[in-house]
């Protein structure tokens, strides 16, 4: 991941890192220092390289050229301080032993940059995969919004009835607005809500993430805002009495909750993989196989067999992607941002769990479908 980025003599100045240790340091497209991966992946480092002035042509190139023989070598230096968890850099840049800047770097200053070189992680094929990628083809075009709302609203009114399908349609805006406000937050540019029959919606920007935390941050807002519906929905039900609602909560509750499942592309696959990707050490990946294990064992034991097996296969594939974590250009979670993402994450659960466990209670046939669903 690109952890700074100088101007120097008309070129950026650019150093790429990660957590497994190696460092290289890039003078435009051109290396001028590295540092091979070693467990010492924080601490102070050094990165020396020289240049050569041509005074004539008044160029920098890298080495001398034979047919200018009167060069000035500039030595230059760059010593930095990283800490990666929470992410600090200190760094200092010498010319002849000169100091010409002098600062440090924080997440907040990862999060608003644009990567000179923009990483494009290996995505797998799948249905929604599929679809997201067909989707963002003609994300230009209007009327694809308004075709699909239109496709969506008639696969919903399939199972229930219109005017429900249009509530339950307004849930899953409201449910995508909570992507698009995140995503707000941090300052990105958004193209957009697009909703997928039977499946949910998208909510699209064209920028990059830089951290973990956008990452978990963007992903989580949709099944939070989800929430929040269904709560409504809740309370509506508990000051009238009218069915409507309470379908439109427990319905609401068991779309998001299927959001959360840790499977790629899922809200809670980004979530869960942005958590597990930043625990640098064998103890936070035995953490994370404990806690999948304990989601699978209370799945099964509260009688959601559906739930607790999509779980199990979304964590196993987590797991076995673990240590391809060093090769992503996301700057990883702090312990804190661990601790806070994963009981965020849980709590949302078990609230939309709760609410669908509430209806079921109820003894009616329509509100108890998601619960049989979840045990299927």
């Amino acid at each position: 991941m690109e952890l700074l980025q100088l101007e120097h003599y008309g070129k950026t100045l650019r150093l790429e890192a990660s957590m497994a240790g190696w460092q290289q340091l890039y003078w435009g497209d051109q290396i001028v220092s590295q540092i091979t991966a070693s467990e010492f992946a924080e601490g102070k480092k050094s990165h020396e390289f020289e240049l050569f002035q041509q005074a004539a042509l008044n160029e920098l190139p890298l080495t001398p050229d034979a047919d200018q023989p009167e060069s000035v070598t500039i030595k230059c230096k760059l010593d930095i301080e990283l800490e990666w968890q929470p992410f600090l850099l200190n760094y200092s840049f010498y010319e002849n032993e000169e100091l010409i800047k002098e600062a440090s770097r924080n997440e907040k200053d990862i999060e608003q940059q644009t990567p000179i070189k923009v990483v494009s992680e290996p995505k797998k094929i799948s249905i929604l995969g599929l679809g997201s990628l067909a989707l963002k083809l003609f994300k230009s075009a209007k009327i694809i919004k308004v075709v699909l709302a239109g496709a969506s609203i008639a696969a919903y009114s399939w199972f229930f009835s219109f005017q429900f399908a249009a509530a339950l349609i307004a849930c899953l805006v409201f449910h995508e607005y909570g992507h698009i406000r995140a995503m707000k937050y941090f300052g990105m540019k958004t193209k957009g809500i697009y909703l997928i029959p039977f499946v949910g919606g998208l909510a699209v920007s064209d920028e990059k993430i830089n951290t973990r935390w956008q990452d978990v941050v963007i992903s989580i807002m949709g099944p939070t805002f989800g929430l929040i519906m269904s709560l409504v929905c809740l309370i509506i039900y508990w000051l009238t009495g009218s069915e409507f609602f309470a379908g439109l909560a427990t319905f609401n509750a068991l779309l998001n909750l299927f959001n959360l499942l840790p499977i790629l592309p899922l809200d809670g696959g980004h979530i869960l993989k942005s958590i597990s990707f930043s625990m640098n050490s064998k103890i936070g990946l035995l953490a994370c196989v404990l806690g999948a294990a304990a989601g699978v064992f209370i799945s099964y034991a509260l009688g959601l067999a559906l739930l607790g097996f999509l779980l199990l296969i979304g964590s196993v594939e987590i797991v076995f992607e673990w240590r391809a974590r060093f090769n992503s250009h996301l700057l990883p979670l702090d312990r804190y941002g661990q601790l806070f993402s994963t009981t965020w994450y849980l709590l949302t659960v078990g609230a939309l769990i709760g609410i669908i466990f509430y209806f079921a209670k109820s003894g009616d046939q329509l509100l108890s479908l998601p619960l049989i669903i979840l045990g299927s």
